[in-house]
């Protein structure tokens, strides 16, 4: 009986795209995926530090694998991502002695090499003690070895898939992490990522969405330099494909050329994720994001006088050291204001290594962080629910993703919106037009036109 792997994965869509390859590559070397954890011989945490809730998520995880591994100890446990870090980590090692392999973010060789040493099927890509600053996943043999991207059970199933053009992260804001766990920006190559897409779309997925942390400067460190418009006008050439998205985009990079292609290339969704965080000048100072709430509001009328259609996507943090009641309200207003499409909105963590920790002190209790969320959640709802009341009895296009419940089927629109139907009919990975009888401010609902 083949072993089984269990992958427990918290975080981004860039973690997401590394368990994906990670099964992928397991179960090349013979893994079948395990229901839970309790039938796995093998279990991956899949980490994410971004946020202080994540990491005692984690945590809470590792305490039952210990469990596990405590009854079973044979069973290997592998943690991944952000919690790893980039770097060396002796001391998480000494925290977590009954972890077998630490791999760092997007990095799945630590693993691969340590179980075909152990099952004797050679020396693998690397040793598990791969130094930090090793390049990231091991491209050159899984394209050699024609690999599909996706694990088995997901081929001719998986309609949508998350594809990382951009590793790592230069920029330096003052709230985030990410440069320090996942390092420095580093573009994919072109002709990696057009081959995994190719292998995608030739496995069924209609959808994909080129990821980085600020996915915008692809391919500003290639040599020689290239954009993400041309990468995107090439994978529009890829057969099979339908629809193209990108996230996440910062303001600074955002620029007239990308928007136009957006504009002009039809597989490219109108949506666009390109967040403000704070609406006020002086917090973004704090926040070092190197832009003004007027150059914000200038290329979102850019956006939308280019894209009339388009949906746009912000993030929001709330209680960042320092901010005032007035500042909050600033964002409160900004949102109101705008009149997006969608935000993410989080309360400020303060997060190890940044610079927001060494020099501002956390002083916005978390009772007003929390208040301020709920503020601008209730907010969201609100506009949401104007917005889309629009779309009652409207036709629009889904690509069905997968059936939720019993005959409901769930996909979305090219504007990202979120739609549930109910059918008879196998309509999986199918383009189907859909009649909205209930527009709600987070999902729609309503029945196949045809």
């Amino acid at each position: 009986m083949p072993a089984k792997y269990h992958i427990w994965t918290i975080g981004c869509q860039m973690n997401e795209a590394d368990s994906r390859y990670l099964a992928s590559q397991l179960e090349d070397l013979g893994f079948s995926r395990a229901e839970s954890d309790r039938d796995a011989d093998l279990h991956v945490i899949n980490t994410c530090v971004v946020r202080q809730q994540a990491e005692d998520k984690i945590y809470e995880r590792l305490r039952n694998l210990k469990g596990i591994k405590r009854q079973n100890p044979g069973a290997t446990i592998a943690v991944m991502g952000c919690l790893v870090g980039h770097e060396e980590n002796p001391a998480l090692r000494e925290r977590l002695p009954f972890v077998d392999v630490f791999m760092p973010p997007s990095d799945t060789r630590p693993l691969i090499s340590y179980l075909r040493r152990r099952d004797g099927t050679g020396a693998g890509l690397a040793d598990e003690r791969l130094p930090a600053t090793s390049e990231h996943l091991a491209w050159e043999e899984i394209l050699a070895a024609g690999k599909a991207f996706l694990p088995k059970s997901e081929r001719g199933k998986a309609v949508a898939a998350f594809v990382p053009v951009v590793l790592g992260c230069s920029y330096s804001c003052t709230f985030c992490v990410i440069p320090h766990r996942r390092g420095r920006e580093r573009s994919r190559p072109k002709e990696e990522i057009l081959a995994e897409i190719r292998s995608l779309a030739d496995q069924g997925v209609r959808e994909v969405t080129l990821l980085g942390q600020t996915v915008d400067r692809y391919g500003l460190d290639l040599d020689p330099p290239t954009d993400l418009s041309a990468l995107l006008r090439e994978v529009a050439e890829v057969d099979g494909l339908w629809r193209i998205r990108f996230l996440t985009s910062h303001p600074n990079w955002l620029t007239d050329e990308l928007i136009d292609t957006v504009a002009s290339v039809p597989k490219v969704c109108p949506h666009i994720e390109v967040p403000f965080q704070a609406g006020n000048d002086e917090v973004l100072a704090r926040m070092k994001r190197g832009y003004t709430i007027d150059q914000y509001r200038r290329l979102i009328e850019r956006i939308r006088g280019r894209i009339p259609e388009a949906a746009i996507h912000t993030d929001i943090i709330v209680g960042f050291p320092g901010e005032t009641e007035e500042q909050f309200m600033d964002s409160y207003n900004l949102l109101a204001e705008l009149n997006l499409d969608m935000a993410r909105i989080a309360k400020y963590s303060e997060r190890t290594d940044t610079w927001a920790a060494k020099h501002l002190p956390d002083d916005v209790p978390s009772e007003e962080k929390e208040r301020r969320r709920v503020m601008l959640e209730d907010l969201l709802s609100e506009l949401l629910t104007r917005k889309h009341e629009c779309l009652r009895a409207k036709t629009v296009e889904v690509l069905v993703e997968e059936r939720s419940r019993g005959r409901r089927w769930g996909g979305r629109t090219p504007q990202s919106k979120r739609v549930f139907f109910e059918d008879d009919r196998d309509l999986r990975g199918q383009l189907v037009n859909v009649t909205i009888d209930w527009p709600g401010p987070f999902t729609l609902v309503g029945r196949a036109a045809d």
